[in-house]
């Protein structure tokens, strides 16, 4: 079942998760510097301690599956065990398309918050063969599994500064 909160997660409040998701977006814009898809991540364990922060590696690691969210919680499952990531927050510049959805999904993660929406992104990079999407929402794929997860996002107030980081990208 999908939630919008849950009693576990009620420190983070909008304000401190604005603070995460600037950090996500400022890791797409590294991402982008570095010649890669302007996507970020950040993963925050229950205390509000960033564990983990990840850029898209996709283009300069030849990696299909080297999304930022994707590459992070690789990294994550490597490190931590379900039951500690099951109270951690995964923070995304983006609505986590189908495959990073997934991904959370299987890591155990239990909150997903994120700055624009895949709407928006589509909206922004139009047909674009580098971004290709499923035209779906990560609530839409999470909701059919068995786990309760809380999702937020997208956070409008947010929306313009994580589509700033793809100006002049996808032309």
């Amino acid at each position: 079942m999908i939630k919008e909160t849950d009693a576990r997660f009620s420190r983070f409040t909008p304000d401190k998760d604005a603070i995460y998701l600037r950090m996500a977006i400022k890791a797409g814009e590294d991402a982008k510097k570095a010649g890669n898809h302007p996507f970020g991540a950040i993963l925050v364990d229950i205390d509000g301690n960033v564990l983990m922060k990840q850029e898209n590696i996709e283009v300069t690691e030849r990696d299909c599956t080297g999304h930022a969210e994707t590459a992070l919680l690789r990294k994550a499952s490597k490190k931590y065990d379900k039951d500690f990531l099951r109270n951690c927050t995964l923070y995304s510049s983006f609505e986590p398309c189908c495959m990073c959805s997934g991904a959370a999904y299987w890591a155990n993660i239990g909150r997903i918050v994120f700055a624009a929406s895949e709407a928006a992104l589509l909206e922004k990079t139009g047909d674009n063969e580098l971004n290709p999407t499923f035209r779906s929402d990560c609530r839409g794929i999470l909701e059919r599994g068995q786990k309760d997860l809380v999702i937020r996002g997208p956070v409008k107030e947010l929306e313009d500064e994580a589509l700033a980081a793809h100006d002049g990208y996808w032309e």
